[in-house]
């Protein structure tokens, strides 16, 4: 498995941004698609964005579709979530994860994931 460590979140006002990051450890990181989850309170962990082990293959949810970026630097083990025009509804625990096929094509691939960052965005 992978350790991975978020950095990054905080509070910031509707039409903000933030730019999440997390560096991986312990698996070669250019072979593992990353991904980013969030979790809302009182709801269940959802899907927001993952790329695969190239950075060729990109996937959103549509409520991010525009507003969300994520990037990886694979020299630096790390992958990043641009947020901009954050709503309050992008509210949650935001969770970094590790898919070792290297697609990212289903949220049940991923076997490693972070401790969580929250990311508040007020109105």
């Amino acid at each position: 498995q992978v350790v991975l460590e978020e950095s990054g979140g905080g509070l910031v006002q509707a039409g903000g941004s933030l730019r999440l990051s997390c560096v991986a450890s312990g698996r070669t990181f250019s072979k593992d698609a990353m991904g980013w989850f969030r979790q809302a309170p009182g709801k269940g962990r959802e899907f927001v964005t993952s790329i695969s082990w190239s950075g060729a293959t990109i996937r959103y949810i549509d409520s991010v579709k525009g507003r969300f970026t994520i990037s990886r630097d694979n020299a630096k083990n790390t992958v990043y979530l641009q947020m901009n025009s954050l709503k309050p509804e992008d509210t949650a625990v935001y969770y970094c994860a590790a898919d070792p096929t290297g697609w990212g094509r289903a949220p049940t691939d991923f076997d490693s994931w972070g401790q969580g960052i929250q990311v508040t965005v007020s109105s």
